[in-house]
């Protein structure tokens, strides 16, 4: 800050909080207004936010990339025919398209553990900066336990509850759905996982199941959100429910899965 600017804007004293959080607090003031900096950058953070959520999610895009690392994938859409239907109609975004019923439709279920449903939600961003690497990370920890995984889902205009029917048509015990988050102004590209077992549509709600937000570069690591999502699978094996009435007790510190997590970690990231 020059000098000429240190006459016109009066600082907060809360600015040294400021490294501690990417919240906008301490932004200072010029007369009753913000600085001008603070004004722009604010008006950055809320166009990163609305184009998060009107960008299109290129999906066979990460289609290719799935196939190229060697996972099953299938494209699906929801009933929300366009990004317009799908804002305006969040129960077309729970509910399978007709062609999509009749694509799975033809696959016979077969002793299927877990079903993994990858949707754009409300930022395409977070998708297609996370979706992939958290998978890098998750699916090799499943094949090593032996869960017998169905094709991952890719479903265009997909809300949360968008894996129920999918799981049921596999006789899954567990569903775990991959979805861009709400964005926030710090945060265009958050990604959420929505943990729900044995899912069944228009039966499941969100009472049932277990959500792990905020995974982002700023936010949760992949690495913890995985320990979560596995402590909760092992807790949901045990108890078989989800939701509510299923709680997260993993810490930093203690892991409390019945595998070694880092042993699996080191050998992901190597």
């Amino acid at each position: 800050m020059t000098q000429d600017n240190d006459l016109i804007i009066t600082n907060d004293p809360w600015h040294p909080l400021k490294q501690l959080t990417p919240a906008r607090i301490a932004l200072g003031r010029a007369g009753m207004s913000l600085p001008t900096r603070a004004h722009l950058d604010f008006q950055l953070a809320h166009a990163l936010a609305r184009d998060a959520v009107h960008i299109p999610l290129q999906f066979d895009t990460i289609k290719q990339s799935l196939d190229n690392s060697g996972y099953r994938s299938q494209l699906l859409q929801s009933k929300a025919e366009n990004q317009a239907q799908y804002l305006q109609r969040p129960d077309y975004g729970r509910c399978l398209s007709e062609q999509s019923i009749q694509q799975i439709a033809t696959q016979q279920p077969q002793a299927i553990d877990v079903v993994i449903v990858i949707a754009d939600g409300l930022s395409s961003k977070a998708i297609a900066n996370h979706a992939l690497a958290f998978l890098q990370h998750l699916v090799p920890v499943l094949t090593d336990l032996n869960y017998q995984l169905a094709p991952i889902s890719l479903v265009k205009h997909g809300r949360v509850a968008i894996g129920d029917p999918i799981a049921e048509h596999y006789q899954a015990r567990l569903c775990i759905t991959l979805i861009g988050e709400r964005p926030g102004l710090s945060s265009p590209d958050s990604l959420g996982i929505y943990f729900t077992y044995q899912a069944k549509a228009n039966i499941s709600t969100d009472a049932d199941r277990n959500c792990i937000s905020n995974i982002h570069a700023n936010g949760l690591s992949y690495q913890q959100a995985l320990k979560t999502l596995m402590y909760l699978m092992t807790k949901a094996e045990k108890l078989q429910c989800s939701g509510v009435t299923l709680k997260d007790e993993t810490t930093h510190n203690n892991t409390k899965i019945d595998f070694n997590y880092q042993e699996h970690l080191n050998s992901v990231e190597n």
